[in-house]
């Protein structure tokens, strides 16, 4: 009888040892040893942190957009690997119009070098930008040394052939529209030539080391939107586009550089819009022409709905634009 008790016993000491070793076998091997052993336990492993995901860009993607009209191209570049994206016909041109004068001022500032313009003109540079305005475009277009010249010539004049020229624009010519040849703001160019053309403004090729950062700074704080009341006849409101398609997440990381070009033009009945915009990373371009009896909030909402779809990771739903037959693209 003694013996059985024993080996019951025995038994039982064995069990409660081993749910007794089990969790502190485990502690040792996670490192919550406390008994005092300096040097030959097994150590802590620490678990690897995991690795951040790269923050949110624009990168090329598929883009469908319900459009009607005669004209929709976009392209993208990547600043980082100078691979330019985009829509099937991103060669195709249409009249840059107010684009034009992000070029101008920073043609007109470099060559100024070191030097500072007189007031009246760093201000006309100025509101060129951020207000759009004709006037003082064409102040600071005649001083980079450009001129209009009514001519059926397809050479367009020195300030956009040095464009052409610095920036590695391969498909940019002069509008031969009449009675407007020559203007700056008929110069025919692309989307892809656009891209490449934020490209050069922000890499520093266009305004030069001195102004480069001037430029961008004012291409950062255009103004306005596309209400009645900021739209006036020589200038207008020209924050949209682009700028309403980006997430806060793009936004946040810094200053988003922009310049559009908007005119409803009554020779061919169409709204020629142009959205562009950089950052450190990409250069985006989308250019269009549809009828003047939509809306410039059309246009706008157009270019906000590339870039949404173009953001990568995926922030959630696109923008909408309004629902229409679709058009030739």
């Amino acid at each position: 009888m003694r013996s059985r008790v024993i080996m019951v016993f025995a038994v039982v000491a064995v069990l409660l040892g081993g749910v007794l070793l089990v969790p502190a076998a485990y502690a040792r091997l996670a490192g919550d040893d406390s008994s005092g052993g300096g040097g030959g336990g097994a150590g802590s492993v620490a678990a690897p942190s995991p690795t951040p995901p790269p923050p949110p860009t624009l990168a090329a993607g598929p883009v469908s957009v319900n459009f009607k009209g005669e004209f929709f191209s976009w392209a993208l570049l990547d600043r980082e690997t100078g691979t330019i994206s985009g829509s099937p016909n991103m060669t195709a041109t249409s009249s840059t119009e107010s684009m034009i004068k992000a070029w101008i001022v920073s043609d007109y500032l470099r060559q100024l070098k070191d030097k500072e313009p007189s007031a009246a003109l760093k201000e006309a540079a100025r509101l060129a930008i951020i207000d759009s305005n004709d006037g003082a475009a064409n102040k600071v277009h005649a001083a980079a040394g450009g001129s209009y010249k009514p001519s059926k010539s397809s050479t367009p004049d020195a300030v956009i052939q040095r464009a052409i020229k610095i920036c590695g624009l391969t498909d940019t010519k002069r509008g031969n529209v009449e009675p407007y040849t020559g203007y700056w703001s008929f110069t025919r160019m692309s989307p892809r030539d656009a891209a490449r053309l934020g490209d050069c403004i922000a890499d520093g090729k266009a305004a030069g080391p001195k102004w480069t950062k001037w430029v961008l700074d004012q291409m950062s704080k255009v103004r306005g939107t596309t209400a009645a009341k900021d739209q006036k006849a020589t200038y207008g409101g020209g924050r949209w586009g682009i700028i309403n398609g980006l997430p806060k997440s793009i936004t946040a990381q810094g200053p988003v550089s922009m310049k559009n070009g908007w005119t409803p033009l009554n020779y061919d009945g169409n709204w020629h819009v142009n959205c562009l915009a950089v950052n450190g990373k990409w250069s985006l371009a989308v250019m269009l022409r549809y009828s003047i009896k939509s809306s410039l909030d059309y246009g706008a909402q157009v270019c906000a709905s590339v870039a949404t779809q173009l953001v990568t990771p995926q922030p959630g739903a696109a923008l909408k634009v309004p629902q229409q037959p679709a058009g030739k693209l």
